[in-house]
């Protein structure tokens, strides 16, 4: 029944024209015309490659153009992106900025850039976590180095701050979790803060990715900051960079990644190698996820009296697709 339908002929003038033209469409034509939707598909998907098949032939007529004028051909245009159309901020740092520098000088990361501190980093979860969360804080702490995993057995944070203070501890990671899915992280800079409170969304751990590489080896690795330019995205990446001990080993050829797009932060594991002079291969070794800032505050967590330096309040800040905080 379905081939007969197919193959019956439709009472439209504009498709049976474009059908004797062949492969080109008149200018009039619209598939919403076409009631059969076997017909309306098989309809669609020759107007599709038709276009497509267009885009291919101008990117070759003007790639033969640029060839042909060598160096005296027009520079190519610049597509137009959210990223490069982005609305100005007018915290954005100026690397020769003398203010910036002084507050950064003295700011509560300032023992860990001139090397008077060695990162130490205590994770936990939410009370009673499942086993994805578990398996996703063991993962990370094969990521960074010097970091203890334990459990929360009820105890609140308040508490535990202290505690972590007194045994040397710089970094109290904490990992929420939503119906068995961590959504939700914590990040406590000890003793004097600040606090960062992330949405965690796209975790993938080790055993779900493909072509991943070995699990990674104890060596220190390199870290990498894209996109931090504003001065909340600068303490935000000053925040990640303090996780990490001052002197990476090269020698264990591992890249940790923070990449800052549209405020989205993407974290990516890699493993490198050197084929050549010019060509390098890449290896994901995971876990991966993404985090959105959701809030910054001054001191240690206090959910009650704390200091916000900064909320997200998604219907005043995001009015804008073009705006961006970090």
């Amino acid at each position: 029944r379905y081939e007969k339908l197919i193959q019956e002929p439709v009472d439209n003038g504009s498709v049976e024209e474009s059908e004797s033209a062949g492969s080109s469409f008149p200018p009039t034509f619209s598939l919403s015309t076409i009631k059969n939707k076997q017909r309306r598909h098989l309809m669609f998907m020759k107007l599709k490659q038709e276009k497509r098949k267009q885009k291919l032939e101008l990117r070759k007529k003007r790639k033969k153009e640029r060839d042909a004028l060598g160096d005296k051909a027009p520079p190519k245009d610049v597509p137009k992106t959210i990223e490069n159309q982005r609305v100005y901020d007018e915290t954005t740092v100026d690397p020769e900025d003398e203010e910036v520098a002084f507050d950064e000088g003295t700011d509560e990361f300032s023992a860990y850039f001139n090397k008077l501190t060695n990162p130490k980093v205590l994770i936990t979860t939410s009370d009673r976590p499942r086993g994805r969360t578990v398996r996703f804080c063991e993962q990370l702490a094969t990521v960074i180095p010097n970091a203890h995993v334990y459990y929360r057995r009820g105890l609140a944070l308040k508490r535990i701050i202290p505690q972590c203070v007194s045994r040397n501890f710089t970094y109290l990671m904490v990992i929420n979790e939503d119906r068995k899915v961590p959504n939700g992280m914590v990040l406590c800079h000890l003793p004097d803060g600040p606090t960062a409170h992330f949405k965690v969304s796209s975790v993938r751990l080790r055993k779900e990715m493909k072509r991943r590489g070995k699990d990674p080896t104890e060596h220190h690795p390199e870290v990498i900051l894209n996109n931090f330019s504003t001065r909340l995205g600068h303490s935000i990446g000053r925040m990640f960079a303090a996780l990490f001990p001052h002197d990476p080993h090269f020698v264990g050829r591992q890249v940790a990644t923070f990449h800052n797009q549209r405020d989205f932060i993407f974290f990516r594991f890699h493993r490198y190698i050197f084929k050549n002079e010019k060509r390098v291969g890449i290896q994901e070794l995971g876990p991966r996820f993404t985090l959105k800032l959701r809030s910054l505050q001054k001191g240690t967590f206090d959910s009650k009296f704390g200091e916000y330096e900064w909320v997200h309040k998604r219907h005043e800040m995001d009015s804008s697709r073009r705006k961006f905080h970090l």
